[in-house]
């Protein structure tokens, strides 16, 4: 395994590694991270429908036909959230993150990756292309 940096993200991936012990196989580790990702997004529509905290209003994005440059464009993109998260939603939401940060450092784990170095690249790729990378 690479030699790993002194962060908190070797931390949470030595952790995973040593707490892992009945979902070790990576089929375990993939499918438990898919349904981390989907808790994710029921928490954040139970946010919406049942506690009311924020409210999605989602529609097409209005770009105009002609925009001088990419902070313009970016200017009228919309998150579609209005309000903000109440401390039980935003806690609920933090713990399945946290699920989901778990599960993929424990794929890291299982194949060697280091998850502080991927994130090092991405960042690095990210500065690179800038806003061209249009994610």
């Amino acid at each position: 395994m690479t030699k790993l940096k002194d962060t908190i993200l070797d931390e949470l991936q030595y952790t995973s590694q040593d707490l892992l012990i009945r979902n070790k196989s990576i089929l375990d580790s993939t499918t438990k991270m898919l349904d981390s990702s989907a808790r994710i997004s029921r928490t954040l529509s139970k946010a919406a429908t049942q506690c009311g905290c924020i409210k999605i209003y989602a529609e097409k994005q209005q770009i105009p036909k002609l925009t001088e440059n990419l902070e313009e464009m970016q200017s009228h993109m919309q998150t579609h959230i209005e309000g903000a998260l109440c401390d039980n939603c935003r806690e609920l939401l933090e713990k399945d993150i946290g699920r989901n940060l778990f599960y993929l450092s424990a794929i890291c784990n299982t194949l060697d990756l280091n998850l502080y170095d991927i994130i090092i690249k991405e960042l690095k790729r990210l500065k690179l292309l800038g806003k061209y990378s249009l994610r």
